[in-house]
């Protein structure tokens, strides 16, 4: 990966408490897993960041790198990774996911 592209998903994950790569906006998400996340962070009232990965493929290969995860969306809250959507909404799912948003610094 380009040292550039670490960098910028380096400052994205590091300057926002929750930071979520998906494919769209959360206004407008362009596939049902991103969708899934936007409508789950709402639901907790949990404000997050997002990065449109359909913008910038180097950022969208990069991301996968970056986690070891090979798929869309992720999902990193307090600099880390948390999982992608199966992992968030089981997360939720158990009432975990409320402890690890309470955790936002």
């Amino acid at each position: 990966m380009d040292e550039s592209i670490k960098k910028q998903i380096e400052n994205d994950i590091n300057s926002n408490k929750i930071m979520v790569y998906m494919k769209g906006t959360p206004q407008s998400p362009e596939c049902g897993f991103s969708k899934s996340i936007a409508d789950v962070l709402t639901l907790h009232d949990a404000p997050y960041h997002f990065c449109n990965i359909l913008e910038n493929p180097e950022i969208r290969q990069g991301i996968k790198e970056y986690s070891d995860w090979p798929t869309i969306p992720q999902v990193y809250v307090n600099g880390e990774f948390i999982g992608g959507c199966d992992v968030v909404l089981d997360l939720h799912n158990t009432g975990e996911l409320k402890k690890i948003l309470a955790g936002v610094k």
